[in-house]
């Protein structure tokens, strides 16, 4: 089973075209105007029950395979991942099974997860920049295995008060966030 979550909102920054070309707003692969091209974050875990290079690049192709099968991901769209394991597993590097899918061209990064206390132990967890169309709430993140229980249903998390955030916007000086070329 897929647990399946939806994608923070990106705030969408005014891009220029570099050295001439044009800017599109066509989507990969889709050929339609109707929306502009985006970078979007797609997340994906899954865990394996022992360190070995065989059960590591099987568990991140399985995740890979449906992370591309489910949001219909070609690999000429996608600008980079990064993939991130807990230190318990060091046999291979993830990113090798994307590499094995195909994703030659395709910026690749591998690093260990922050060690927190009852984290869950053999995961592997990616990150995929994804130039596409879509809207964030569109995109499909895919936990298997024991990282399920990464991302419960957002209706879980604890609400924030608003008195909270009204003390902290209250409470900031706004104007210490402008540049000073001066370095003042």
């Amino acid at each position: 089973m897929v647990y399946v979550t939806a994608c923070f909102r990106n705030v969408p920054l005014n891009p220029q075209p570099i050295h001439g070309e044009q800017m599109t707003t066509q989507s990969p692969r889709s050929g339609s105007a109707a929306s502009p091209v985006r970078c979007r974050g797609v997340r994906g875990a899954t865990t394996v029950t022992e360190n070995t290079k065989e059960a590591i690049l099987e568990a991140t192709r399985e995740m890979l395979y449906i992370i591309i099968r489910a949001n219909q991901m070609h690999p000429d769209d996608v600008a980079s991942a990064y993939f991130t394991t807990t230190v318990d597993l060091d046999a291979t590097y993830p990113a090798l099974a994307a590499r094995q899918l195909g994703w030659y061209e395709v910026a690749l990064l591998c690093g260990h997860e922050m060690q927190v206390p009852d984290g869950l132990d053999r995961c592997i967890r990616v990150l995929i920049h994804w130039n596409t169309s879509r809207r964030s709430r569109d995109i499909v993140h895919v936990y298997l295995r024991e990282a399920k229980t990464l991302r419960p249903d957002r209706k879980t998390l604890p609400e924030i008060p608003e008195e909270e955030l009204a003390a902290v916007v209250n409470n900031f000086d706004l104007t210490s966030l402008k540049f000073d070329p001066n370095g003042g």
